[in-house]
């Protein structure tokens, strides 16, 4: 009884620690743009994003009795197997804050959590049902239902600022839309603290249904919410600043009318999917709303490499977790010497990573946008330009400039030119 006690103490422990690594993940998804909109300070607009996450995490219980009693089977769970899930998880995140990619910490911990169930109980441990209309439907749906949002919203809001004139004008619009921004942000904050924290309660609620400290079904214990949500909120407040570096301006360039509407498409996704259950990943929400942003201004470019690396690592998230949960559960199904390893080996690779990131370390000075990111526009991003408005009236007439002062036909111009001026030389 000593030694299930002494594990499931272990086990909360490492849940919140995963919380902690979920909040410094996705601090980006809040405030990225934001921050390189100029709307807030970073240092700010962290403070700013910890305290709603806390404030989110007394919302709702929803998604946590998703995880708790939904994704895997209660009976015969063994405490070890949320241990070795939670592991998965944190080596995943804190791998790809490492190369400042915006993977999705749900998933993470969804991998770890299903690997370990089978490795311990086998493929009927795992509620596929569950898996795919609470998690893998969600996973597809989000980004794209965010990023189209995001796309109208910003086509809207741009078409409505087309109508503003004159520079006075023009300064207040968008200091109104910092505003706005900064509004819209808080709300994201708020949903991922309502949609997130509640993993990492679902997490704990299971470990303790498993050790027989709580029946299956039950909710939350009111230490769970407090302790997960102070997790959450203090790593938000450490701040992610590699994985809001490439979110504030690896993926796009934004200005704050995109910024605003990709914040509030972002938050009407998580916030509508945290009332109805679906535990999606709030990183892709974020992400799909941010490209869907970026397309919708005239002349935007959406980085592609950046986000090809993005999505690779969105579809490695689930198998890469699960492989690692798997082998740690397979550790400590061998006892107690097993489970001392795992926690050797997660301790060791936690401070591996956090060596390797001081050779090279990102900070609150580092998340400006920067002038020389400038990439062609792609295949995808020409295609969406193709059916935007037509430009305006002053844009047209610069493009006729442009093109009688370089020809699209030079060497047929020539002989004209020559025709009526031989005197004259040829156009190069």
């Amino acid at each position: 009884m000593e030694h299930i006690t002494l594990l499931l103490a272990i086990v909360i422990v490492t849940a919140l620690v995963f919380d902690f690594t979920n909040g410094f993940h996705d601090t980006a998804n809040a405030m990225a743009t934001t921050i390189s909109t100029g709307a807030l300070r970073p240092k700010t607009a962290v403070a700013m994003s910890a305290v709603l996450n806390l404030v989110g995490a007394f919302l709702s219980v929803e998604v946590a009795k998703t995880i708790s009693g939904g994704i895997i089977n209660e009976d015969g769970l063994r405490t070890e197997v949320i241990f070795a899930a939670l592991v998965g998880a944190i080596l995943w995140n804190l791998l790809t804050w490492l190369v400042g990619l915006p993977s999705s910490s749900s998933h993470a911990l969804f991998g770890g959590l299903i690997g370990a169930a089978v490795m311990s109980a086998g493929w009927s441990s795992v509620n596929g049902g569950t898996i795919v209309t609470k998690v893998l439907i969600p996973a597809v749906a989000a980004p794209i239902v965010a990023g189209f949002a995001a796309l109208l919203a910003t086509r809207l809001t741009y078409r409505i600022g087309g109508k503003i004139r004159g520079e006075a004008q023009e300064k207040a619009t968008a200091k109104g839309y910092r505003a706005g921004q900064i509004a819209s942000a808080g709300l994201v904050s708020l949903a991922h603290g309502t949609n997130d924290a509640q993993k990492t309660m679902g997490i704990i609620t299971l470990a303790l249904v498993t050790g027989g400290v709580l029946h299956p079904g039950a909710n939350p214990p009111v230490w769970v919410i407090v302790s997960a949500g102070t997790a959450i909120a203090l790593g938000t407040y450490l701040g992610g600043w590699r994985i809001i570096r490439t979110m504030g301006s690896g993926l796009t360039d934004l200005r704050p009318p995109q910024g605003f509407a990709a914040q509030t498409s972002a938050a009407t996704v998580i916030l509508a999917s945290s009332h109805l259950g679906f535990s999606l990943s709030t990183t892709q929400s974020c992400s799909g709303a941010v490209m869907g942003a970026g397309l919708g201004r005239q002349g935007g470019v959406v980085r592609w490499s950046t986000a090809t690396r993005m999505f690779v690592a969105w579809g490695l998230t689930l198998p890469a977790a699960g492989l690692v949960g798997a082998g740690a559960e397979f550790l400590t199904q061998q006892g107690t010497w097993g489970v001392v390893v795992v926690a050797a080996l997660l301790v060791v690779g936690s401070g591996s990573i956090w060596l390797v990131s001081r050779r090279k370390p990102v900070g609150h000075g580092d998340v400006a946008p920067s002038e020389s990111a400038v990439e062609p526009a792609g295949v995808v991003t020409t295609a969406i330009a193709a059916v935007s408005p037509p430009p305006t009236v002053a844009a047209t007439a610069a493009a006729q400039d442009l093109m009688t002062i370089i020809p699209a036909t030079p060497a047929a111009a020539a002989p004209a030119v020559t025709a009526q001026d031989p005197a004259r030389p040829a156009a190069v």
